[in-house]
């Protein structure tokens, strides 16, 4: 068993997220422009659903506009403050 397809088959026991949506949703975060709304609402519902939190649309609004507008931390001990 090749490496890559070991450590997939530990991600998805654990998260239950198959192979393909972890690399659909990489592709799309190292392709897409992230400062385009559209990217961004796919990515947030990519990964409510695979953690299955629910994302209300006030909140996926406010998501996209921190980002959208340059709003987000640029380092973690920045997050918390």
């Amino acid at each position: 068993m090749d490496f890559k397809d070991d450590f997939f088959k530990k991600v998805e026991k654990k998260t239950k997220v198959d192979k393909n949506t972890i690399v659909s949703l990489a592709e799309k975060l190292q392709n897409g422009n992230m400062k385009d709304e559209k990217t961004l609402r796919e990515v947030i519902g990519t990964l409510s659903k695979m953690t299955g939190k629910k994302v209300s649309k006030d909140l996926e609004d406010k998501i996209v506009g921190k980002i959208v507008n340059d709003e987000v931390p640029k380092g973690v001990d920045k997050m918390f403050k």
